[in-house]
């Protein structure tokens, strides 16, 4: 199922790289960069606007700070909800029944059932004790 279709944005074979689980929901907006590995599992939710990043730039000299493009794989696993505006880094993964909040920005792995928030994403609340 879903509501909108992800912007692609990828190289050569692609379609090779990009697994995307059953009963996925993408909300208006969302961008997938696939330049690496990028594996979304069964029922994922994306709130609108979300970005998830598999290249980011090798930090240069100040006479150009964005030097070579480096790509690093993303997962995200089964039953994941990612709030609206949330921004996946490269190299990033995210344990299944994990929360990401809206707004955050997502630079180191996620656990299972955790609840995460902030720029850059922190801990908030486990969830393994809810329903």
């Amino acid at each position: 199922m879903m509501y909108g279709l992800p912007k692609i944005l990828a190289g050569n074979d692609y379609e090779s790289m990009l697994s995307i689980g059953c009963g996925c929901w993408f909300n208006t907006g969302c961008t997938l960069d696939v330049h690496a590995s990028m594996v979304i599992g069964d029922n994922v939710y994306f709130g609108q606007e979300v970005m998830v990043l598999t290249q980011t730039h090798e930090i240069g000299p100040s006479e150009r700070r964005a030097d070579r493009l480096r790509c690093e794989p993303v997962r995200i696993g089964r039953g994941a909800w990612i709030g609206a505006r949330v921004t996946i880094l490269p190299g990033v993964s995210i344990g299944s029944g994990a929360i990401v909040a809206a707004g955050a920005t997502v630079t180191a792995d996620v656990p299972n059932d955790a609840l995460v928030g902030g720029v850059p994403a922190k801990p908030i609340k486990d969830l393994r004790t809810q329903p």
